[in-house]
């Protein structure tokens, strides 16, 4: 007899959603009062996980806020290292509440090797902090050096990227990958600019990391918007990874997604505006910060990101790879990867431009919305997948023949 036993993910969300929740005067002064209070926004929003984020804080960071694409948030504030007495103020705070991650999302590689080490120092600062309030995983990216080419750019993972996977694992944590291509990064015309952009390359960057022994610590934080942005789309890639017996390397989602705009597509095609951007002079970059920002028009000439279910409800877009169909997503999830569904983080990233704004309770409805839509698609998705397994138990066949994979 089948039993109907759908399992549901974990909905969370990354604080970067909103950075100034905290007035600024007053967090610098007590660092660990945007956390508190981000906790309480959480509960108001109506998610028990949050997504810690934890970037280097403005004074100190190489890359000036004006020339970013999307603000960081620094809530997890590491100017100082985080010690015993700050982490049991933090698990005070957090009560029912459960931090999924700490998230750095920054370049590893960074060609400056004084920058690079400062990057590398605070990424340690955030696992020394996960381990102390107990956190299973840090999350962010590889990066890239764009001067050398993408293959010795692996040499450089394993001589640089290594050592970070090693402290991860003398930490017992797990570090997640976001796969983001970050094309505006810099003001070159290089695209990749996060090597674990693609499929193909986690699986070599993972080859690189079990080599050194460090596999088990290293696993990608899908985010489907990056897939769009690619040409991609969520069910071919778990599909690709699940015949190439890699689809054990998803280990958590970030839901954010990727409105592409066919006019944009028309004019610069999916590499984006490559001329007339402004962000270099004379073949180098524009010494004026927010002009260096125009190197994101790699990105945004053709696409704007989701806030989930803030856009139109369009199959064809689906159809094409123009935007993420969110059902789907989630239901291949639960067909073709390896997951713990009731332990597998959903974590919502908000970074819709119109609607970045920093009044709180302007923003709340929204996430609450955006929440609510997500973890409703997530359910519906477990559902289905629930009763088409006891369907199979039963012996009695789904109906249709449903869409096959990219190749049979």
């Amino acid at each position: 007899m089948g039993i109907f036993n759908p399992q549901y993910m974990e909905v969370g969300i990354l604080t970067a959603a909103l950075q100034e929740l905290t007035p600024r005067e007053i967090r610098d002064k007590d660092p660990d009062r945007a956390i508190e209070d981000w906790i309480v926004y959480a509960n108001d929003i109506g998610v028990k996980n949050i997504q810690l984020s934890s970037a280097i804080h403005p004074s100190l960071s190489d890359v000036p806020a004006e020339a970013m694409l999307d603000p960081v948030a620094n809530h997890l504030d590491l100017r100082k290292p985080f010690n015993s007495l700050r982490a049991r103020r933090v698990k005070r705070a957090l009560g029912n509440m459960r931090i999924s991650d700490i998230g750095y999302f920054d370049n590893m590689l960074h060609p400056d090797r004084k920058v690079r080490e400062m990057k590398h120092k605070h990424m340690k600062r955030v696992m020394d902090a996960a381990n102390l309030l107990q956190v299973k995983a840090v999350c962010g990216f590889v990066g890239r050096n764009p001067g050398p080419d993408m293959d010795q750019n692996f040499d450089l993972f394993e001589r640089q990227f290594v050592p970070l996977l090693k402290a991860a694992k003398e930490r017992g944590l797990v570090y997640r990958v976001e796969q983001c291509p970050m094309p505006g990064w810099n003001t070159t015309d290089v695209w990749e600019n996060n090597i674990a952009y693609v499929p193909g390359t986690w699986i070599r960057l993972h080859q690189i990391a079990e080599k050194h022994k460090v596999g088990d610590q290293f696993r990608i934080h899908y985010d489907p918007s990056h897939a769009i942005l690619m040409g991609q789309n969520t069910r071919d890639i778990f599909q690709f990874l699940k015949d190439k017996e890699y689809n054990f390397l998803i280990a958590g989602f970030h839901v954010k997604g990727q409105v592409i705009d066919p006019r944009g597509i028309a004019e610069w095609g999916y590499r984006g505006q490559t001329v007339d951007r402004g962000d270099r002079i004379n073949g180098k970059p524009n010494p004026e910060a927010k002009k260096q920002g125009n190197a994101w028009l790699k990105q945004v000439a053709l696409c704007t990101h989701e806030l989930p279910g803030t856009a139109r409800h369009d199959p064809l877009a689906y159809l094409q790879n123009r935007t993420v169909d969110w059902f789907d997503h989630q239901y291949a999830a639960r067909e073709l990867l390896g997951l713990d569904i009731a332990n597998t983080d959903l974590v919502v990233e908000h970074e819709y431009g119109p609607a970045r704004t920093q009044d709180s309770q302007k923003l709340l409805p929204m996430l609450q919305g955006s929440v609510n839509y997500i973890r409703s698609i997530d359910q519906a998705a477990g559902n289905q997948y629930a009763l088409h397994k006891v369907m199979e138990t039963l012996e009695i066949p789904v109906q249709g023949i449903g869409r096959r994979a990219y190749r049979d």
